[in-house]
């Protein structure tokens, strides 16, 4: 393998150029068929953690220059879950890589038939900044748990993280094996017009119709892991302190910017006025600041200027101060609030929590049916009754009852979104399928053969055949 790709952000090639060679020597490694022993994979995981745990102190430094993100808030939310994801591959690779053996239907006797997993080929993968590393890695797994060679395009909008992956990847694996592009629109774009065996791809909807719409010429394998608004809904009859403090802490965590977060909630009427005293209670608890190492900035200044915008003063329940300069925004709780509200017309990824009251359960869905299907949605609630149709009539990728964002931590769960929230899934055994094609196989054995579908058809040959089918 070689390591001789120059940084494309300083090199004399155009990224054009060096674009097309890098993909040509990923492909050129991936038919030599390097990447497909199991050994290879496994070593490559071992070395990918022990990569990380070898620059910790690196990477905590990087994540505090984009997000102010505390060394607590780095470890819990983005390093321990990659290397739980490395070891849960790890433990498992050599199970997922065997063949499957499925039944056979009478028709094909005798005969076996299985499912073999094999590698795509070559695939990139483009991250989001609000959580760089986990968003990057966790996917990186799943590629080189199947036997891929693999891209990865960071976002540019958070440079330190940006610049410290693009280090570490590209000082220490063969290009033609994993390889990090950094860059902003121009390089996306350049790579989206070449030929991928498999992208995934993280971020907002608008982005992930380009995404879709650059891969269609190619009909090249897609997932994409978008957002929305995702709703919470609380009913009279929820254990309202427990799912106060779950909801608080899921949603203001990382100041928001989280795909699966609360965007907004639903409570009913009847204990609205609780419900509000106690999330103020929880927010005063956590007493979120920068400093205190639980809350972070805004990404940049666009963002800021964006989620302030949302914050109509007349709204206004707790909260609404705001810092430009330190582009920090308090928690804000918005109540009177309206479906046609600009709050609600968009994800708002950050510390702003709308607030909607209800009479009848039939209310509170329909106004998640007005809305694009979310990411995520949760239930507070203790009525069975509730739960069943929450689940039964109410559309999203994936979600929790009496918690929030929770789901995203159980290897055994695939995470996704569906329709305007993303399409396919991963994590654990789905990162694994993701990143894979099923093949599937019919065995059959030539020490004889029923005359069944030979010619002459006749009438018995058909009734014969009815009853196998």
């Amino acid at each position: 393998m070689s390591n001789t790709l120059k940084n494309t952000a300083k090199g004399t090639i155009p990224f054009e150029i060096e674009f097309k060679n890098l993909i040509a020597s990923q492909q050129k490694l991936f038919y030599s068929h390097a990447t497909r022993s199991v050994s290879f994979r496994i070593l490559q995981l071992k070395k990918l953690k022990q990569l990380i745990k070898n620059n910790e102190d690196q990477l905590h430094k990087a994540v505090y220059e984009d997000l102010k993100k505390s060394e607590f808030d780095n470890l819990t939310t983005e390093i321990l879950p990659i290397y739980s994801e490395i070891d849960y591959a790890l433990k498992n690779l050599k199970k997922w890589v065997k063949p499957k053996r499925v039944k056979t239907n009478l028709l094909n006797f005798p005969s076996k038939s299985y499912i073999v997993s094999e590698p795509l080929g070559t695939s990139l993968i483009i991250s989001a900044w609000n959580f760089p590393y986990n968003l990057a890695f966790i996917p990186i797994v799943g590629s080189i748990a199947a036997g891929n060679t693999s891209i990865l395009k960071p976002s540019e909008m958070a440079p330190a993280t940006s610049a410290i992956m693009a280090q570490l990847i590209n000082d220490n694996f063969p290009s033609d094996y994993l390889n990090v592009v950094q860059g902003g629109i121009p390089e996306t774009t350049t790579l989206l017009k070449q030929r991928f065996d498999k992208i995934f791809f993280t971020g907002s909807p608008q982005v992930g119709k380009i995404v879709n719409q650059a891969a269609a010429p190619h009909l090249t394998n897609v997932t994409l892991e978008l957002g929305g608004k995702n709703p919470a809904i609380f009913t009279r009859d929820c254990s309202l302190n427990m799912c106060v403090k779950r909801m608080v802490a899921s949603k203001f965590l990382n100041a928001g910017q989280i795909c699966i977060t609360t965007d907004y909630v639903l409570v009913q009427k009847s204990i609205k006025e609780k419900f509000l005293a106690q999330v103020v209670s929880e927010i005063k608890k956590h007493n979120y600041n920068i400093d205190n190492g639980n809350f972070v900035q805004i990404i940049n200044d666009k963002n800021f200027d964006r989620v302030r915008s949302l914050i109509n003063t007349k709204n206004v329940y707790y909260g609404g101060n705001y810092s430009k300069e330190t582009r920090f925004i308090e928690p804000t709780i918005l109540t009177d609030i309206r479906i046609d509200d600009a709050v609600m017309q968009e994800e708002i990824f950050g510390p702003i929590l709308p607030v909607i009251e209800y009479d009848t359960i039939d209310e509170a869905f329909a106004i998640i049916r007005k809305i694009e299907k979310p990411l995520s949605a949760y239930l507070f609630s203790n009525n069975k009754a509730i739960k069943k149709r929450f689940l039964n009539e109410i559309s999203f990728g994936n979600g929790a009852i009496n918690d929030c964002i929770m789901q995203f931590t159980n290897h055994n769960l695939p995470f996704g979104g569906v329709g305007n929230s993303g399409t396919g899934s991963y994590h654990g055994k789905f990162s694994f399928d993701c990143f894979s094609h099923q093949k599937a196989i019919l065995s059959k054995s030539t020490w004889t053969e029923p005359n069944l579908k030979y010619y002459e058809h006749t009438d018995a040959k058909m009734k014969i055949i009815k009853k196998l089918f």
